[in-house]
């Protein structure tokens, strides 16, 4: 590759072009399916669930990555067994890759299901693990939140940066609930504990746009447990180019290997970890 050239460009093709164009033609598709999929079906939970949207969305953008980038690896939501182990297995093979494209077609599968405005596509590829292009968008609302590590993050051509509060008090949180059982368990203690302590807190359904709306100053911080790379590896490039912070909920550095995150402007993450820390 010519070093002079931007990370984000291979050959004449920018990787930034290709991701929003899928998240544009893949969103284009879940407008037209929403409220036309009939029963979902469940996957790891009854809380889990897909449905024909979904897969039909990401054979849409794996096929399009496929057309520009014929050698680059892709790991979509949909074409992994459900639960953990599964999730973390895919993850460890694909991270081999130099290229690796990660896409949730549609993030908030129950919110689509209900017809809930809040979900979205997301989209973002890492070069040897690390994420240089996050592509969040927001069928719904037409917002296309896009970022390129070292370039910033932009919304409507805007560039976004992250609130300015200071305190957990000022702050407006918001976090999810996991398939999973036990761990929606934890969530719902912590969730408890931290609307007690922030100036309130949102549970919206869809982990890509809380990450987003991070970057764009709308939330203070997030955080959730049992999440996976498509989850994360869009939101995560959107709030560090908006100037956020994001970690593990202990404190430990963010990777996309991290599945209990937190993210923020900054400012409040030390006291969102240490309000978190003492949750029993």
């Amino acid at each position: 590759m010519d070093e002079s050239r931007p990370e984000t460009v291979v050959g004449s093709k920018s990787f930034t072009a290709v991701a929003v164009n899928c998240a544009a033609k893949a969103g284009e598709y879940i407008k037209m399916k929403l409220g036309t999929t009939g029963q979902p079906d469940f996957k790891y939970s009854r809380q889990d669930l897909v449905t024909e949207a979904d897969k039909g969305a990401e054979r849409l953008v794996r096929n399009l990555i496929a057309t520009h980038f014929p050698d680059h690896s892709f790991l979509g939501e949909e074409g992994v067994e459900p639960g953990p182990e599964a999730s973390a297995a895919a993850l460890r093979e694909a991270l081999e890759a130099e290229y690796l494209w990660i896409v949730d077609p549609i993030d908030g599968t129950t919110n689509f299901v209900h017809g809930f405005p809040f979900f979205a596509v997301s989209i973002a590829l890492a070069r040897n693990g690390r994420v240089i292009v996050g592509v969040v968008y927001d069928p719904v609302r037409d917002e296309l939140f896009v970022a390129e590590r070292g370039k910033g993050a932009y919304v409507r051509g805007k560039r976004l940066k992250v609130s300015a509060e200071r305190t957990l008090g000022e702050s407006l949180l918001a976090t999810g609930f996991s398939a999973n059982p036990a761990v929606m368990r934890i969530n719902a203690r912590e969730a408890s504990a931290l609307v007690q302590k922030a100036r309130n807190l949102r549970v919206c359904g869809s982990a890509a746009l809380h990450l987003a709306y991070v970057a764009a100053g709308r939330l203070s911080g997030f955080w959730e447990h049992g999440l996976n790379a498509w989850d994360l590896a869009a939101g995560s490039l959107l709030v560090e180019e908006a100037g956020g912070r994001m970690s593990g909920v202990n404190g430990e550095p963010f990777d996309l290997r991290v599945r209990d995150v937190a993210a923020s402007n900054g400012l409040i993450h030390d006291e969102l970890l240490a309000a978190l820390r003492e949750v029993e």
